[in-house]
């Protein structure tokens, strides 16, 4: 038998696997749209973002100010979230409701863009953990892959070595980060839909939430107050991504997988009641979610049964840990990239096709 078809006869298998889930879940109507449901979301935080802000005022000087910090950097997340959901279709049967609506909760809420938001996430959906085409374990500050950590020297190498007690306070960076990444996506030369609305409303957003602790506040309590909400922002917002793939299996570039194994072998669930599913925005349920990216929000709990029952008939691998497990495996696994440790993070699948 041929390498070719070795690989392609469990492959055929497993799409047929798929387009079996996938029928069962359109039959049980949990892709249909939750309009409601997000109506409200919607109309509670930006609620909430306007009380904050109104509180803020009314405060004034006081060093009670930073409270309200981590109340609005909690709420930005929450307008991340919501984008997130809009920019996945999952909120409105119509393609353009979805589409202005994650552009503006994601711009005035959380000054983030939609366009370069959309780009990014949607190749690392499309490939999740595979060297070359997931954006989200590209070089950076951190190694993701163990051939970038060992291609670094001196000081780089020595903090790479150490990186997974970095990660965290690093954190606190990519709220800035974030707005940095939008606001240079909106400013290139490529074509970029309704590019001076965005870019208006980001930094319409973004220079008031600067400039207006210093109208009410002291110049101290105003600094503390900017930099914590944008800390807190980057802490709750990354915290959220990084236990969903962090640590799974890398895949490499030159290795095709099935749509359902490619998905789920690459994802972790988060395990944990309303507050998880509140803080992390239903990305706890990343299995899910990378299996149905459309469906709303709140129908991922549902379809966890079934998802789970599928894997099992299968035999495809489901993991689900505690959030504070997920933080120790991350620690973990950017500590042994950082060594250089590359088994631990190769694909079962590549040893199945060589």
């Amino acid at each position: 038998m041929s390498p070719t078809r070795e690989i392609s006869a469990p492959r055929n298998e497993f799409v047929s696997s798929y387009t079996e889930l996938a029928a069962e879940v359109r039959a049980s109507g949990l892709l249909d749209r939750r309009r409601n449901y997000y109506l409200i979301r919607i109309v509670a935080t930006s609620a909430s973002f306007f009380a904050l802000w109104t509180a803020v005022f009314l405060l004034g000087d006081s060093w009670w100010q930073p409270a309200l910090a981590v109340l609005l950097a909690l709420t930005s997340t929450q307008f991340g979230f919501l984008g997130h959901d809009g920019a996945h279709r999952q909120m409105f049967a119509s393609a353009a409701a979805n589409e202005w609506t994650a552009r503006i909760v994601a711009a005035v809420g959380a000054g983030l863009s939609l366009h370069w938001w959309r780009g990014k996430h949607n190749r690392h959906h499309k490939a999740p953990n595979q060297i070359g085409t997931d954006p989200d374990i590209v070089d950076g500050p951190i190694a993701f892959v163990p051939d970038v950590a060992a291609q670094r020297s001196g000081i780089a190498a020595w903090l790479t070595r150490r990186q997974g007690w970095f990660f965290f306070p690093l954190l606190t960076l990519e709220g800035a980060a974030l707005h940095v990444a939008s606001i240079q996506g909106l400013v290139s030369k490529a074509p970029v839909p309704h590019r001076l609305l965005e870019l208006s409303l980001i930094v319409v957003r973004l220079g008031l939430a600067t400039v207006l602790p210093f109208v009410v506040m002291t110049t101290p309590q105003a600094v503390v107050f900017v930099l914590l909400q944008m800390a807190v922002f980057g802490v709750l917002l990354g915290g959220a991504f990084a236990p969903n793939h962090k640590g799974m299996p890398l895949v490499p570039k030159d290795v095709r997988v099935d749509f359902l194994r490619r998905q789920v072998l690459m994802s972790r669930n988060i395990r944990g009641g309303r507050i998880i599913d509140f803080m992390m925005g239903g990305l706890n349920y990343q299995i899910e979610h990378h299996l149905f990216p459309s469906m709303p929000r709140a129908n991922l709990a549902k379809v966890r049964p079934l998802v789970q029952a599928h894997c099992a008939r299968h035999s495809v691998t489901y993991t689900e840990t505690s959030l504070i497990d997920s933080y120790a495996i991350v620690v973990r696994y950017l500590n042994q990239v950082g060594l250089g440790e590359r088994d631990p993070f190769t694909c079962p699948l590549v040893r199945m096709y060589r």
